[in-house]
């Protein structure tokens, strides 16, 4: 009996590596030699560095960079094993758990750091690189990324800008004369799951400034300083990134990358699915049952999260799929409709939230021992007598 197992972390408790040991371990409580193949997922957020770099034997590269407000921290990005790719996340370097609630500012905030991984990886001979936009403390546009890789953003008097997201607003000119050349070279897939346009109500600054710290009056400033920016991009490139589609990722990072770099914005899950080659995988193996998660499923998961990616690869290949998770809300009939054969929870009676993170682990094991139970319950005494069972999506 072969079986996949691959799921997504469940966030504030286990990552997808954790997650993937567990759901093994009450797999092999029932039938210890069953075939088990982990390959822990993520959907381009948090945690995919850690996630590709463990699948494919890759390594971290540790860097000295700078953090939101330029402060010198400890930096990382990952390097897959084929040794051509690198992962960065932004959060990493650009990222909101790098400041407390006081510090947080976007009109100042900074991605310079993660220019400078991206830097550090070119030196290395990178040039390509899977960027992980999730959870930045910056509303700058990308103009961090750029200067550390030698763009100048100058205002009418050729001063250079002060960084941040609120000194685009004096933007006159973009200087590209220092621009490091193996940028030319690089390609950028930038792991994007959100539609917001660089500006307007439903951009950048108005969606996701309130969570970095910016206040009403501040938010509608920094929206008109993204639209000064994009009026130069246009300018000087002929690219019109007023109204790219996922332009307003991570404070305008994703637009401010497809303006000067060799860009393509991919769904997450999309992204990971093809870089650990999972059709591949699929065509070769001739898998009995996949058993994915992730920290909660609902309405939204069916829209580019772990659960939903592999499950639409299920369905191509006609393989029962089961998911658990840590709460199973609202009605998830779009998932059952990509091919989804089953959800579970794995809370078995009341507890409170720090219980339940503690006790995941645990929970998780009982989950699988008890569902996997059912699955094998129809054959005789093993999956390979009688298979017939088997549910096809």
């Amino acid at each position: 009996m072969k079986i996949l197992i691959s799921p997504d972390s469940f966030k504030g408790s286990l990552s997808a590596e954790n997650v993937a040991k567990h759901i093994e371990r009450g797999i092999k409580s029932v039938k210890d030699d069953a075939d088990t193949l982990r390959i822990p997922m993520a959907d381009g957020g948090e945690g995919t560095l850690e996630t590709l770099v463990t699948a494919t034997n890759g390594k971290i590269e540790k860097v000295l960079v700078n953090d939101p407000l330029g402060r010198r921290i400890n930096g990382h990005f990952g390097i897959i094993g084929n040794e051509k790719t690198a992962v960065i996340e932004l959060a990493v370097a650009s990222g909101l758990p790098l400041l407390t609630s006081k510090e947080l500012n976007p009109a100042i905030a900074s991605t310079y750091g993660t220019g400078q991984l991206i830097k550090d990886a070119l030196g290395k001979g990178i040039r390509s690189f899977i960027i992980c936009l999730g959870g930045s403390a910056t509303n700058d546009g990308g103009t961090g990324i750029l200067k550390a890789l030698g763009y100048r953003f100058l205002d009418k008097e050729r001063n250079e800008l002060k960084s941040g997201g609120l000194a685009l607003k004096d933007l006159s000119i973009i200087d590209d004369t220092y621009v490091d050349e193996r940028v030319k070279e690089a390609h950028f897939q930038i792991a994007c799951d959100v539609s917001n346009p660089l500006i307007g109500p439903n951009g950048a600054s108005h969606v996701f400034g309130p969570q970095k710290g910016a206040l009403p009056e501040l938010v509608n400033q920094l929206d008109e300083a993204l639209r000064v920016f994009a009026d130069v991009v246009y300018r000087k490139t002929g690219r019109r990134i007023h109204n790219l589609e996922g332009g307003g990722a991570a404070g305008g990072t994703a637009a401010g990358l497809y303006a000067f770099c060799q860009t393509e914005m991919r769904p997450g899950v999309e992204l990971m699915i093809e870089t650990l080659n999972l059709s591949t995988l699929f065509h070769e193996q001739q898998f009995d049952l996949i058993i994915t998660g992730e920290g909660k499923l609902d309405e939204q998961t069916a829209y580019g999260k772990v659960v939903s990616g592999i499950t639409k690869l299920s369905k191509q290949y006609k393989v029962p799929i089961i998911a658990i998770a840590g709460t199973v809300e609202g009605d998830i009939t779009p998932l059952h409709e990509l091919g989804l054969t089953a959800a579970f929870s794995i809370i078995n009676g009341p507890m409170d939230l720090e219980t339940a993170f503690a006790e995941t682990g645990k929970l998780i094991e009982k989950t699988t021992e008890q569902l996997f139970r059912l699955f094998i319950r129809k054959g005789k005494n093993n999956i390979g007598t009688d298979n017939s069972y088997l549910y096809v999506p």
